[in-house]
Protein backbone atom coordinates (compact mmCIF):
# COMPACT_ATOMS: atom_id res chain seq x y z
CA UNK A 1 0.00 0.00 0.00
CA UNK A 2 1.41 3.37 -1.00
CA UNK A 3 1.05 5.93 1.78
CA UNK A 4 1.89 8.82 -0.49
CA UNK A 5 4.24 10.18 2.15
CA UNK A 6 7.53 9.39 0.48
CA UNK A 7 8.72 11.51 -2.39
CA UNK A 8 10.31 10.24 -5.58
CA UNK A 9 13.69 10.17 -3.82
CA UNK A 10 12.53 7.55 -1.33
CA UNK A 11 13.08 10.00 1.55
CA UNK A 12 10.24 10.59 3.99
CA UNK A 13 8.24 13.80 3.67
CA UNK A 14 8.66 15.58 6.99
CA UNK A 15 5.78 17.59 8.48
CA UNK A 16 6.46 20.41 10.96
CA UNK A 17 4.33 21.73 13.80
CA UNK A 18 1.74 24.50 13.69
CA UNK A 19 3.00 28.05 14.25
CA UNK A 20 0.35 28.54 16.92
CA UNK A 21 2.34 26.25 19.23
CA UNK A 22 5.30 28.64 19.10
CA UNK A 23 2.95 31.58 19.74
CA UNK A 24 1.42 29.82 22.76
CA UNK A 25 4.78 28.88 24.27
CA UNK A 26 6.22 32.36 23.76
CA UNK A 27 3.12 33.94 25.29
CA UNK A 28 3.45 31.73 28.38
CA UNK A 29 7.16 32.54 28.62
CA UNK A 30 6.48 36.29 28.40
CA UNK A 31 3.72 36.13 31.03
CA UNK A 32 5.81 34.14 33.53
CA UNK A 33 8.98 36.16 33.04
CA UNK A 34 7.04 39.43 33.41
CA UNK A 35 5.52 38.16 36.65
CA UNK A 36 8.95 37.08 37.95
CA UNK A 37 10.43 40.45 36.98
CA UNK A 38 7.78 42.42 38.87
CA UNK A 39 7.84 40.17 41.96
CA UNK A 40 11.65 40.17 42.15
CA UNK A 41 11.85 43.95 41.70
CA UNK A 42 9.16 44.67 44.31
CA UNK A 43 10.48 42.22 46.92
CA UNK A 44 14.12 43.27 46.56
CA UNK A 45 13.20 46.96 46.31
CA UNK A 46 11.22 46.81 49.56
CA UNK A 47 13.51 44.43 51.46
CA UNK A 48 16.99 45.65 50.49
CA UNK A 49 16.60 48.99 48.77
CA UNK A 50 15.44 50.62 45.53
CA UNK A 51 18.75 49.99 43.76
CA UNK A 52 18.30 46.24 44.16
CA UNK A 53 15.02 46.34 42.24
CA UNK A 54 17.07 46.35 39.03
CA UNK A 55 17.98 42.70 39.73
CA UNK A 56 14.47 41.90 38.49
CA UNK A 57 15.83 42.67 35.02
CA UNK A 58 17.53 39.26 35.13
CA UNK A 59 14.20 37.72 34.17
CA UNK A 60 14.07 39.92 31.06
CA UNK A 61 17.39 38.40 29.98
CA UNK A 62 15.90 34.95 30.57
CA UNK A 63 12.90 36.03 28.46
CA UNK A 64 15.12 37.07 25.54
CA UNK A 65 17.14 33.85 25.71
CA UNK A 66 14.01 31.69 26.06
CA UNK A 67 12.35 33.45 23.12
CA UNK A 68 15.19 32.38 20.83
CA UNK A 69 15.42 28.86 22.28
CA UNK A 70 11.68 28.27 21.89
CA UNK A 71 11.92 29.19 18.21
CA UNK A 72 14.82 26.81 17.66
CA UNK A 73 13.08 24.02 19.53
CA UNK A 74 9.82 24.53 17.62
CA UNK A 75 11.63 24.35 14.27
CA UNK A 76 13.35 21.10 15.29
CA UNK A 77 10.10 19.14 15.78
CA UNK A 78 8.81 17.17 12.80
CA UNK A 79 7.29 13.83 11.92
CA UNK A 80 6.99 11.58 8.88
CA UNK A 81 4.70 8.70 8.07
CA UNK A 82 6.44 5.85 6.28
CA UNK A 83 5.12 2.54 4.97
CA UNK A 84 5.96 0.55 8.14
CA UNK A 85 6.59 3.12 10.86
CA UNK A 86 6.25 6.67 12.11
CA UNK A 87 9.33 8.85 12.53
CA UNK A 88 9.43 11.65 15.09
CA UNK A 89 12.45 13.96 15.12
CA UNK A 90 13.23 16.72 17.61
CA UNK A 91 16.04 18.49 19.40
CA UNK A 92 18.52 21.25 18.69
CA UNK A 93 21.72 20.36 20.53
CA UNK A 94 20.83 16.72 21.11
CA UNK A 95 18.90 15.44 18.11
CA UNK A 96 16.52 12.63 18.93
CA UNK A 97 14.72 10.53 16.37
CA UNK A 98 12.06 8.07 17.47
CA UNK A 99 10.91 5.29 15.16
CA UNK A 100 7.59 3.73 16.12
CA UNK A 101 6.64 0.62 14.10
CA UNK A 102 2.90 0.60 13.39
CA UNK A 103 2.59 -2.98 14.62
CA UNK A 104 3.96 -2.02 18.08
CA UNK A 105 1.37 0.68 18.77
CA UNK A 106 -1.13 -0.19 21.46
CA UNK A 107 -2.91 3.12 21.97
CA UNK A 108 -3.01 6.45 20.15
CA UNK A 109 -4.46 9.40 22.10
CA UNK A 110 -5.36 12.91 21.03
CA UNK A 111 -5.38 15.44 23.87
CA UNK A 112 -6.01 19.16 23.97
CA UNK A 113 -5.94 21.26 27.14
CA UNK A 114 -7.73 24.59 27.56
CA UNK A 115 -4.85 26.71 26.24
CA UNK A 116 -4.24 24.32 23.36
CA UNK A 117 -7.92 24.48 22.41
CA UNK A 118 -7.84 28.28 22.57
CA UNK A 119 -4.96 28.26 20.06
CA UNK A 120 -6.49 25.50 17.90
CA UNK A 121 -3.93 22.84 18.83
CA UNK A 122 -3.88 19.17 19.82
CA UNK A 123 -1.25 16.62 20.86
CA UNK A 124 -0.93 13.04 19.64
CA UNK A 125 0.48 10.60 22.21
CA UNK A 126 1.55 7.11 21.11
CA UNK A 127 1.73 4.24 23.57
CA UNK A 128 3.64 1.07 22.73
CA UNK A 129 4.63 -2.11 24.54
CA UNK A 130 7.88 -0.42 25.63
CA UNK A 131 7.34 1.69 28.73
CA UNK A 132 10.20 4.04 27.83
CA UNK A 133 8.77 5.09 24.47
CA UNK A 134 8.26 8.83 24.34
CA UNK A 135 6.31 9.23 21.16
CA UNK A 136 4.47 12.53 21.36
CA UNK A 137 3.68 15.00 18.60
CA UNK A 138 2.52 18.35 20.06
CA UNK A 139 1.16 21.36 18.25
CA UNK A 140 -0.98 19.78 15.56
CA UNK A 141 -4.21 21.15 14.16
CA UNK A 142 -7.07 19.13 15.74
CA UNK A 143 -8.16 17.82 12.32
CA UNK A 144 -4.61 16.64 11.54
CA UNK A 145 -4.29 15.06 15.00
CA UNK A 146 -7.54 13.13 14.51
CA UNK A 147 -6.53 12.09 10.97
CA UNK A 148 -3.15 10.91 12.25
CA UNK A 149 -4.76 9.04 15.16
CA UNK A 150 -7.20 7.26 12.84
CA UNK A 151 -4.49 6.41 10.30
CA UNK A 152 -2.04 5.14 12.94
CA UNK A 153 -4.76 3.07 14.60
CA UNK A 154 -5.76 1.57 11.26
CA UNK A 155 -2.16 0.78 10.32
CA UNK A 156 -1.42 -0.57 13.80
CA UNK A 157 -4.37 -2.96 13.66
CA UNK A 158 -3.39 -4.13 10.17
CA UNK A 159 0.26 -4.72 11.18
CA UNK A 160 -0.52 -6.46 14.48
CA UNK A 161 -3.08 -8.71 12.80
CA UNK A 162 -0.33 -9.87 10.44
CA UNK A 163 1.90 -11.07 13.31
Amino acid sequence: MDTGTEGGTGLPEWVGLQGELLTLRRLLLALWMSLFTVVTAVVLGMAVGPGWAAVGGFWLVVLAWGWVMLGRNWRSWRYAERADDLLISRGVMWREQTVVPYGRMQLVEVTSGPLERRFGLATVQLHTAAAATDATIPGLAPEEAERLRDRLTELGEARSAGL
